[in-house]
């Protein structure tokens, strides 16, 4: 099966699967020219790449509308959130230096730690761990109804199943294949939008997406939930990335922003603001309801279609579970060589700063659970 999985990669190149870093990988071997970021205490211009249509990196849709980077940054500065529907996208705009900070899932969080020779960027900070945010299976709603998560994989041998490559979903539904020892009969390359499409006109058995996307597509009606990682032990991460220059030239704008996240996360975490952050989203996005918002963020799913008590918790420190996912990850990667390496070099990972902030504010990771309510819980 590994054969099989290394098969498909090997119609890909490295730009299909990271969805847009083809020119980034391309460019000369040396370093890129470092962005002059100006001296500790300067006012900076920052510019953000985040993901409103990824709810476990909602943090960064709360920095946006709550603006708590005010508070922290030096006076005068000034912030910039670019969207980015995938996180491959956000990736290429950092190697590029058109973004400076990212949200992101795991997948792309870790290539882009690996492209050092065109730029350095490195994890700071975990925004979300769980196991059904990006680690979705949905099925056309015409396929079979199945007993359970394990039988609905195996219906997918054969079939035509689509994922966003190069994002969370593209290791997770291989990773799953893997494990199942099953062999799609196409594993398409197509964007949340394709997608919906593909499943409105029947073109598509299956798909792995992330929410807010899979509440949508099952309220419309349009694809059933039959699977996700708590069905196949996988886990799910958002990750904050930051450029390497950023971090070398101003420890305080990093130390600043991530106390602006920590505030982000606390907010999240805490069941009264669960409206405000749907609204938040809903602000920032197109064609999402507030259930399907609410829904996706804090929405329960039946155990045997893959639900999880949990939906999303706020780990913000490289916890050992997020270091653990992200190990498993690129040893992962590395096998269906979507990366060069198997382990990430030492500088990638960059814990200090959280630790540092956690410790000062007396708090400890995980700094909050969102916990998975019944449909009657929802307000509207």
């Amino acid at each position: 099966m590994k054969q099989q999985i290394r098969n498909i990669q090997h119609k890909l190149t490295t730009a299909a699967l990271v969805m847009g870093l083809a020119a980034a990988s391309s460019v000369s071997t040396v370093n890129a020219a470092e962005i002059d970021f100006g001296n500790v205490g300067d006012p900076i211009d920052l510019v953000v790449g985040y993901q409103p249509y990824y709810t476990e990196a909602w943090s960064g849709v709360v920095m946006k509308g709550m603006k708590f980077y005010e508070k922290y940054l030096p006076e005068g500065s000034t912030v910039e959130f670019q969207i980015g529907l995938a996180g491959g996208v956000i990736v290429n705009a950092m190697l590029a230096g058109k973004q400076h900070i990212g949200y992101m899932g795991d997948m792309p969080a870790i290539v882009a730690t690996t492209k050092e020779r065109v730029a350095d960027v490195r994890i700071v900070a975990t925004a979300g761990l769980a196991q059904d945010q990006c680690n979705n299976m949905l099925v056309r709603t015409t396929a079979p109804q199945f007993a359970n998560s394990d039988e609905a994989i195996q219906w997918m041998d054969g079939k035509t199943v689509a994922v966003p490559k190069g994002a969370c979903t593209d290791r997770f539904a291989l990773a799953v294949f893997e494990k199942k020892n099953i062999k799609p009969k196409e594993y398409l390359n197509q964007n949340i939008e394709v997608i919906t499409s593909g499943f409105r006109a029947g073109k598509l058995d299956a798909a792995a997406i992330w929410e807010p996307t899979a509440a949508r597509l099952i309220e419309e009606g349009l694809a059933r939930k039959v699977a996700t990682g708590a069905s196949v032990d996988e886990n799910d991460g958002g990750f904050i990335d930051m450029r390497g220059d950023l971090i070398d030239q101003r420890p305080d704008v990093v130390k600043a922003w991530l106390n602006a996240e920590l505030d982000a996360q606390l907010f999240m975490a805490d069941p009264a603001n669960t409206m405000a952050v749907v609204k938040m989203a809903g602000a920032q996005t197109t064609g999402f309801d507030d259930y399907v918002l609410w829904k996706a963020m804090v929405g329960s799913t039946p155990k045997a279609q893959g639900g999880t008590d949990v939906r999303n918790e706020m780990a913000f420190a490289i916890t050992p579970k997020a270091l653990t996912l992200i190990t498993t990850a690129t040893t992962f990667l590395h096998s269906i060589k979507t990366i060069k390496v198997d382990t990430l070099r030492d500088n990638a990972i960059e814990t200090s700063f959280t630790e540092e902030i956690l410790k000062e504010r007396g708090l400890t990771a995980p700094v909050g659970r969102i916990m998975a309510q019944p449909d009657s819980a929802f307000p509207g």
